[in-house]
């Protein structure tokens, strides 16, 4: 994960990622009139930009998701939600090509089943991560529920970004390779673990977020009770937030070893 800090060296990912951070708050801010939850979110055809930009821009569209994010929070309203929104959105535009990495050296553009499924499921785990650590986090502060906001979020974030991105990367992809301007060119070339390596944190990143899922769902519901915490009341932001702490941690440590 160093290139998520040495990537401030380098003039031009700086420039990516202002333009990524832009792109993304540009598309976000004219659909703030169109909330699913009023307050927290609403229908985000933006999602589709943090994908594309990190399979072009890797760690810049990391940065720039979590900034254009912000960026368009002030236009809907800054609370201490935020705080949570910005590691999500960090999250959600770090996971796709650390994994698209992990898997394959081909280009991320789906060809054939096996890439469809491949890249739908990166699609995929990258909404399931965003989703799980921000209604994480807005659970803890007790403002929605997780089995709302973390359901609602997943399929806002999968379905756009699964119906658009191919699509845009057809077009995108080949251009801005030739152009030399992907972040394989631009970054100096940095020692990868060995593929197993990878292949195993990639999977105790998929565990976890499915994990993750499904125990917010069941802690915040109350259907499931944690032992130290009781039964609790209302969102159930306590259980939700001790109870998703360990599955937070995880997906860094996953995210630290591909």
């Amino acid at each position: 994960m160093s290139e998520l800090i040495t990537m401030w060296r380098n003039t031009r990912m700086v420039v990516l990622t202002a333009m990524s951070a832009s792109l993304y708050a540009a598309i976000l801010i004219p659909f703030k009139v169109l909330p699913i939850i009023p307050g927290v979110t609403e229908f985000r055809p933006a999602n589709a930009v943090p994908v594309v930009c990190s399979f072009l821009f890797g760690p810049a569209a990391a940065w720039g998701a979590a900034i254009g994010n912000v960026i368009g929070d002030f236009f809907g309203g800054i609370g201490p939600g935020d705080f949570f929104g910005f590691f999500a959105n960090f999250l959600y535009g770090c996971v796709p090509y650390k994994a698209w990495e992990a898997l394959t050296d081909r280009d991320p553009i789906p060809t054939s089943p096996a890439t469809w499924i491949a890249f739908t499921g990166v699609v995929l785990l990258a909404s399931a991560v965003c989703a799980l650590v921000v209604g994480w986090g807005i659970n803890l502060l007790g403002f929605v529920p997780f089995s709302v906001l973390g359901n609602v979020v997943l399929v806002n974030n999968f379905a756009v970004a699964a119906v658009l991105t191919p699509f845009l990367l057809a077009v995108i992809y080949p251009r801005v390779k030739r152009g030399r301007l992907l972040y394989k060119d631009l970054l100096p070339p940095r020692p990868r673990r060995p593929r197993p390596v990878r292949l195993l944190a990639l999977a105790l990143l998929v565990a976890a977020a499915g994990a993750g899922m499904l125990l917010g769902n069941l802690l915040s519901t109350g259907a499931l009770v944690l032992p130290l915490v009781g039964a609790g009341a209302g969102t159930h932001g306590l259980a939700v937030g001790i109870g998703l702490l360990p599955i937070v941690a995880l997906i860094v440590l996953a995210l630290y070893l591909l």
